[in-house]
């Protein structure tokens, strides 16, 4: 008898159709909070950019400092000069130096975004859990950064400026002449390559609690990690040797890192005193 009635009244459709506009809704509000929150992020990361541009000189500065103390102190050179081949090569250079500074600066602001997009689908306990690795992942993507400038950057410089050769007597003299873009597109690399693999803790802590990984699977894969590990310092670290120990050896120990923390996630988990505290 229903059949006969208009699809509008038929109340099998008229369910079916409450239960889609039902689930349309929530998603069109998930939407539209995704929406304002890039926005802000967007914002903090324009406002943080757009100060840090007035300041791109003294922050060039300071990351020539290992090339230049090399050159004046290893090298025993007064001045030490660098070039540019382009009429806005500065420009831009400054331009990039005050998007990667900017991002640094706003990550609190995009960090906090992400965090209240999420936190209405979490419990209280899950909030909790959560707040840690949000505080950690900039202090451990800082902690790589400033690796790579107290660490890595005076090596790169002296085994760079031990090209130069002296001329005379029949010799061609070798004179570094390092563009002013190429050396910063090294110095950014190295930083967000560091940056994000010292995240590693993170990544597999944040795994080890939602129960994806174990710490005997991670004690397993402690061969096949440090391929890997090799294999991505290859990729994102300059074509030398000394570079790429350099990444590996931090990286792998904060991989031994990440297994005890799994290990007492999964203890913490096992005891319902600790896991319940």
């Amino acid at each position: 008898m229903s059949r006969d009635l208009p699809a509008s009244e038929r109340p099998d459709i008229v369910d079916e159709t409450d239960e889609i506009e039902d689930s349309r809704a929530p998603l069109l509000a998930h939407l539209v909070e995704l929406r304002n929150r890039l926005i802000w992020s967007l914002v903090g990361l324009g406002v943080a950019s757009l100060g840090c541009f007035f300041l791109a000189e003294p922050l060039y500065n300071i990351l020539l400092r290992p090339l230049v103390l090399e050159a004046q102190i290893g090298r025993g050179q007064a001045d030490f000069e660098l070039i540019y081949t382009a009429p806005l090569e500065v420009f831009f250079v400054r331009l990039k130096l005050a998007l990667f500074a900017g991002l640094f600066a706003a990550f609190p602001i995009i960090a906090w975004q992400l965090y209240a997009f999420v936190a209405p689908g979490l419990y209280r306990n899950e909030k909790g859990a959560f707040a840690p690795f949000l505080i950690a992942a900039p202090v451990l993507f800082g902690l790589g950064a400033g690796f790579v400038y107290f660490g890595m950057l005076p090596l790169l410089s002296r085994f760079a400026l031990g090209f130069e050769q002296l001329g005379g007597d029949g010799i061609a003299a070798i004179v570094p002449q390092i563009k002013v873009s190429e050396y910063l597109s090294l110095v950014m690399a190295l930083m967000i390559a560091f940056g994000l693999s010292f995240q590693l803790p993170v990544v597999l802590s944040l795994l080890a609690k939602a129960g994806l990984v174990s710490a005997q699977t991670l004690r397993a894969g402690r061969k096949y990690a440090l391929v890997g590990i090799l294999a991505v310092a290859a990729l994102f670290t300059p074509p030398d040797i000394i570079s790429q120990i350099m990444l590996t050896t931090p990286v792998y120990g904060l991989y031994e890192i990440s297994i005890w923390i799994a290990a007492s996630i999964e203890k913490r988990a096992a005891d319902p005193e600790t896991g319940s505290a």
